[in-house]
């Protein structure tokens, strides 16, 4: 062995080491007979270096499960040899191996024995025993390796490929696991089930690491195994016993889990089930009040949770079978269950309450199907519901400011209890508003001195009822009486209660949550807009304290006044002017902290905008105020550039290019409160707008931080191509004009969605400008295209596949716009240039997008062009190009018809043919038959039956012959 390179595995080699270690390791596994060496080195135990060891096993790894076929029987028989050899040195040394090296060696030991227990090795875990026997490390590497064995038995980890081969391999791994385990049924899981049994007796109380891991594999190898030789009196009352023993619990109670889930007959799985609880139940284990091991509790708690689910699952069987008797059994053995399962749904700990939610879930499900419910089954689900809102409520622990990993697990968690929240509405919707009512009720009438946690939780689960009692669009207050004055009269006492003013973020953001959820309210009752309106305007919203509730109030504000509409008439120009200071555009130099990020700003610009549109003012008041709106930003925008023109530091040059992006950006959001039936025209509002284009335009000729310009730039051009309509034409030519001045891939790549919608949406209005702009985009891109990259630059070759999509995408625009003369008009020369780029993106690139979109150019054009009035000339390409493209785009090796995307670019190859065929008609099908075909070597027969296809008048006919 190189002992130089064996230095770099120590994790704390430098990097040279490290690196010279992993190009030994490749070089070990491509050579012959390296893996000998290790094989010796194992055997012998010629390194004491844990790291090399470790080593030394991924080698045989390697050499094992890639090419193991490769070994001579003698070399074959050598492997195995050195890993008996391995485990017998496990019982004489002096230390134990590390646990990483054992668990590596057990997969190895676990690869053999998946590729020769069916052949060579078929005693492959008797010659284990024999060797291990009852010696405690011997044992321990036995478990390890039987726990190795059940993973690549029944895990599925296939190295994906293409889906073919990934499912083929698949299909595969599952009848080699599938026979291995059905040998190992016939020939050695009594005896392995047998050595189990005894290492449990023999180390149960003197090694309880030994029993742990013993256990562990019972429950593994159960759910897969005849579960007789498990659920029987010796092993369950052992189990039973290790339940009361501290260090051996946890894993008894995984073990009876595993048990509890096996498959089986339901009414046996009922007996067993009611069994093991008799059991437990005398043992003392289903008195959770006087346990306070909670790691314990967390696994008996999915322990009960298994076999409520393993009931529950037996009496849908039974109900469904017809066996209402049996059922009537298995729903009272479920109904006895009940009290404990709420004794730990109702536990402070919320691991424990969380894995029995599933049972409970289940049993809630039941009842929903029940056509009546005992008193009993009343009194569960009041139960359930009171220990549900008690459980949703955030402990003193709960950190707002800074959320970590418990809070993140709280909220999940929360999730899980609005589940069952929802189940409950289902089974008695009245009884949850009742009980939600109450709580909420008491609550706010003494929110002041009540601790934050209960009256957050009394307005959540007002919020949660939204969903828990659904309607359409929002109609709660409407339809049945009962419900809608009950959602009233707290929605009342929400809004009049002054509970938006308690002292704590998680109270604040939930009043505004939930008004902003219940916003039809507000048509039933317009008297309270005024005071929720405060509440967000002030200190207890977008002035509040907290970043946070500042943030997500600018939201909710934009949501709650586009929802109210015509009802906020009167207050327009007051919430205006209240809000203009949080509009401002905060320069970076001035060091002042805007209460709103730019992001929130964006909000509160589109709500601006939404009370100046939807207000029933005249449009020329509605200009003024959109003016007043926008001159701010229009000025502050022109101070900023010239200053950007002069910024030297580069800092400063992006946090002003940043600034002027803001700017841009709020006047694009406010443009999105017009709509077809408010548009900029009718509200008097093109003037303001196209003001601003003048403002902004200027930018795309700064030579300073040219992305972050243009990229806000085309923005506002975008929404203005739909708000000012053909108005905004005169502002295009120039704009493009800048855009394209020294681009980029990305740049273009961003530039031609802006032409094609400019093109899509006034075809021949803009046909001159296309005509002018056509040459002058195409050198642009095919400059960038032909600019050299390095071979491994994945994100250039990348940047250019997306720059020739777009560029694809664009002529797809212009042919399909009916404007195929921008095209024609650009002399042969140009005609012919384009042409064949786009024969290049059918045939040479191995994209099935780009392939696409360029058959439906080709299939365009041979429609406007491709008759006997067309082109001169074209007729000729038809036959010399396009038609070979048909047939060489789908003979590619790349062209790969397990790939969705390209299956649809064979289909517009077969439109293209189609499309030749019917403006050619006879004469395309003599060129086919006569010359074309002919060349290619194809078989006379196939030739008629592909013209024949090609003539079917029915499209489907043709597309789904080239597919076969």
């Amino acid at each position: 062995m190189d002992e130089q390179a064996l230095l770099g595995l120590n994790p704390n080699a430098d990097a040279d080491f490290r690196q010279r270690a992993l190009a030994y390791f490749e070089q070990l596994k491509i050579s012959q007979d390296a893996w000998q060496v290790c094989a010796e080195a194992l055997a012998q135990s010629i390194y004491s270096d844990d790291h090399i060891k470790f080593f030394c096993f991924q080698v045989l790894e390697h050499q094992v499960k890639f090419k193991y076929s490769e070994l001579t029987e003698v070399q074959q028989q050598l492997i195995r040899e050195t890993l008996i050899t391995w485990l017998q040195a496990q019982m004489l040394n002096p230390q134990p191996e590390k646990t990483f090296i054992r668990n590596k060696a057990a997969q190895v030991f676990a690869l053999l024995f998946v590729t020769e227990y069916l052949t060579k090795w078929p005693k492959f875990f008797f010659d284990i025993l024999s060797v291990v026997d009852l010696n405690p490390r011997g044992v321990d590497m036995y478990l390890r390796i039987l726990m190795a064995v059940d993973a690549e038995l029944v895990d599925r980890d296939v190295v994906h490929t293409s889906e073919a081969s990934y499912y083929f391999a698949l299909t595969l791994e599952a009848r080699r696991n599938t026979l291995l385990k059905d040998t190992m049924r016939e020939q050695c899981i009594p005896s392995l089930v047998e050595s189990w049994y005894q290492i449990l007796q023999n180390y149960q109380y003197n090694n309880s690491e030994l029993t742990c891991q013993c256990l562990e594999v019972v429950g593994a190898y159960v759910s897969w195994i005849d579960l007789s030789l498990i659920a029987n009196e010796r092993f369950i009352n052992m189990l039973l016993g290790h339940m009361s023993v501290e260090v051996l619990r946890e894993e008894a109670c995984d073990c009876l889990f595993e048990i509890v889930n096996k498959g089986m007959d339901p009414i046996d799985k009922t007996k067993l089930v009611e069994s093991l609880c008799q059991v437990l139940q005398s043992a003392g284990l289903f008195s959770i009040d006087q346990e306070d091991d909670v790691d314990f509790l967390a696994r008996f708690s999915k322990l009960v949770n298994g076999m409520g689910q393993a009931l529950i699952a037996s009496w849908t069987k039974l109900v469904k079978n017809g066996d209402m008797k049996s059922a009537q059994d298995t729903l009272q053995a479920i109904e006895a269950k009940v009290a404990l399962m709420l004794q730990l749904l109702i536990h402070e700990d919320d691991d424990i309450s969380s894995n029995i939610i599933g049972f409970c879930y289940d049993y809630l499900h039941i009842l929903k199907q029940l056509s009546a419910l005992s008193d009993q089954q009343k009194a569960n689900v009041e139960a359930i519901m009171l220990a549900v809102m008690k459980k949703l409520t955030y402990d003193e622990e709960y950190n707002f400011e800074n959320e970590g990993e418990d809070e993140a697990m709280f909220v999940e968690y929360r999730k899980q209890l609005k589940l069952l929240l929802d189940r409950l509405a289902q089974v008695s919707p009245e009884l949850l508003l009742a009980s939600v009512r109450r709580v909420f009720n008491t609550t706010l009438q003494n929110w002041q001195t009540t601790r934050f946690m209960e009256v957050e939780v009394a307005i959540r689960l007002l919020y949660m009822l939204a969903e828990a009692l659904p309607v359409s669009h929002g109609a709660h207050f409407s339809g049945d009486v009962t419900k809608a004055t009950a959602l009233q009269d707290m929605m009342r006492t929400l809004v009049t209660s002054g509970v938006s003013a308690y002292q704590h973020t998680s109270v604040t953001l939930e009043f505004f949550e939930t008004v902003v959820r219940y916003e039809k309210f507000f048509a039933v009752e317009p008297q309270h807009i005024p005071t929720v309106l405060m509440a967000f305007l002030d200190h207890r919203g977008l002035r509040h304290t907290s970043p946070k509730v500042r943030s997500r109030t600018a939201y909710l504000f934009s949501r709650f006044v586009k929802s109210l509409n015509k009802q906020m008439n009167p207050f327009i120009e007051d919430v205006l002017n209240r809000i203009q200071d949080l509009m401002e555009l905060s320069p970076p130099e001035n060091g002042y902290q805007a209460l709103l990020s730019s992001d929130d700003q964006l909000f509160i610009y589109e709500t601006a905008g939404v009370l100046i549109v939807n207000s029933e003012y005249s449009a020329e008041r509605k200009q003024v105020l959109m003016r007043n709106l926008l001159t701010p930003l229009m000025e502050k925008f022109k101070v900023l550039l010239e200053k950007l023109m002069m910024a030297q530091d580069e800092d400063r040059q992006m946090a002003l290019a940043d600034c002027l992006n803001h700017a841009v950006g709020f006047a694009s959001r406010t443009s999105k409160a017009f709509s077809n039936k408010q548009t900029v025209k009718q509200c008097g509002c093109s003037e303001v707008y196209l003001d601003c284009l003048q403002t902004f335009l200027p930018a795309l000729s700064c030579p300073l931080q040219k992305e972050v310009l243009r990229s806000g730039v085309r923005t506002f051009l975008h929404r203005m191509i739909i708000c000012l309509e053909e108005e905004v034409l005169p502002f295009i030519p120039s704009a493009s004009e800048h855009m394209l001045k020294d681009c980029e891939a990305k740049d273009l790549q961003e530039f031609i969605p802006l032409i094609n919608q400019i093109t899509a949406k006034f075809k021949t209005q803009v046909s001159p400008f296309l005509q002018q702009m056509f040459m002058p985009l195409l050198h642009a891109i095919f400059e960038v295209l032909l600019l050299p990259a390095e071979e491994n630059d994945q994100s250039a070759a990348l940047e250019k596949q997306m720059l020739r999509r777009s560029y694809f995408a664009f002529l797809q625009t212009v042919t399909g716009s009916g404007m195929s003369e921008v095209i024609a008009n650009q002399g042969a020369e140009n005609v012919e240039r384009v042409l064949f780029t786009v024969i290049q993106g059918a045939v040479d690139y191995p994209d099935p997008i780009a392939q696409k979109t360029c058959f439906i150019i080709l299939s365009k054009l041979v429609e406007l062009w491709g008759g006997k009035d067309g082109p001169v000339g074209f007729a000729d390409f038809v036959y010399k190009h396009i038609v070979p493209a048909c047939f060489l785009a789908p003979l590619k090796q790349t062209f790969d018809l397990a790939d969705a995307q390209t299956v649809l670019a064979l289909s517009e190859c077969a439109v293209t043919l189609k499309t030749i065929h019917l403006k050619r008609g006879p004469e395309c099908i003599q060129y086919l038959q006569q010359e074309y075909l002919p060349s290619l070597q194809v078989a006379p027969e196939i030739i008629q039956e592909f013209c024949q296809a090609l003539q079917q008048p029915d499209a489907k006919v043709f597309k789904n012959y080239l597919k076969v």
